[in-house]
């Protein structure tokens, strides 16, 4: 039995499908993540799974349990951390979390030892008594977590579990999610449109685009699946991209070639073979490279290749606040 499985996933609002077709399964025990951009379908594809969205078609289970049919035992089953702090910063830490104990109906005379055992987790006991509103981002988004795994649940879902943080601390973070997974052997189901976290955290990803899923697999497996190496080519605005385009699928050793704009990606088996024949090609069409650059693929390669674009943040705020404006609004 997987801890999360879905067939057929289709959420749509209106005439915008945000979810479509989307299936896919998660082993227990794993840590398995969504990568994709802010409006990609990540996190509508969380809340059905964590029930606060009803599917507008298809099939969701958690361990076992339909979230349809079953919605109160999936609930008894998962912890939720949303992207936005819950916590309410005129408490303490430790009034937070017995306030999450009573709403999660843990036996009283269990209350005060799981407490003390998440503080410890998280390595907040030293600041339990001090009131939310004195803590750092990177506190609250641990005592959230905190939060979330009171009950022991089986699934640990995390929404962008680092998202407005700075690089040291979500790089924290990412310590206390490996932590939590060793220490609890806990099925974790994130999302993020961060490459590095997806990287150094997920045994598995699915990677999202326009509410459809691209490919699922490791990232190891992905990025050597690219080839031995990635050409990242721009060229000036004013060139002729289709000619360029037409010229580079004719080199040897180039087995993809992505465009975003003036921006070209080649993924290449002998990219120090291939790269004077594109200085030939600039040369015999008269093109302007503003940069050139060899590397080994990563999961940005990875994503523009199955995507065709980058995962890009200049909006990344707004399309957050308007999803979750939407989500409000929109909510059956």
């Amino acid at each position: 039995m997987y801890s999360v499985e879905t067939q057929s996933l289709v959420k749509s609002f209106g005439d915008v499908t945000a979810v479509n077709d989307v299936s896919f399964s998660v082993e227990t025990g794993e840590i398995f993540g969504f990568l994709g951009p802010n409006g990609a379908g990540k996190s509508t594809t969380m809340m059905i799974l964590t029930t606060l969205l009803k599917p507008t078609s298809g099939k969701a289970m958690i361990s076992g349990f339909d979230v349809r049919q079953n919605p109160k035992k999936v609930r008894e089953n998962i912890g939720y951390v949303q992207q936005e702090t819950t916590v309410d910063e005129y408490l303490t830490g430790r009034e937070n979390l017995i306030l999450q104990a009573k709403l999660n109906h843990i036996p009283t005379s269990e209350i005060d030892s799981r407490i003390d055992d998440v503080l410890d987790l998280i390595e907040l006991t030293d600041k339990q008594n001090e009131a939310v509103v004195t803590y750092s981002g990177g506190m609250r988004k641990r005592l959230d977590i905190a939060g979330g795994l009171l009950h022991r649940p089986k699934v640990l879902f995390l929404d962008e579990p680092t998202v407005g943080l700075d690089i040291q601390t979500r790089r924290k973070i990412w310590e206390y999610i490996k932590k939590i997974h060793d220490e609890f052997d806990m099925t974790i189901f994130l999302t993020t449109h961060y490459m590095e976290e997806a990287d150094q955290l997920c045994d598995r990803i699915g990677i999202i685009d326009g509410g459809k899923i691209q490919v699922i697999d490791s990232p190891e497996n992905m990025k050597n699946a690219m080839g031995n190496e990635v050409i990242s080519i721009t060229i000036e605005n004013d060139e002729n991209f289709e000619s360029i385009q037409s010229e580079f699928e004719k080199l040897e050793h180039v087995s993809k070639i992505n465009r975003d704009q003036n921006k070209f990606t080649l993924f290449a088996s002998n990219g120090t073979e291939v790269i004077p024949k594109i200085f030939q090609i600039s040369n015999n069409l008269s093109m302007t490279i503003t940069s050139i650059s060899l590397t080994k693929p990563t999961l940005d390669d990875v994503f523009i290749s199955y995507t065709g674009h980058e995962i890009r943040d200049d909006d990344s705020t707004y399309n957050r606040k308007r999803e979750h404006a939407k989500m409000k609004r929109l909510r059956v």
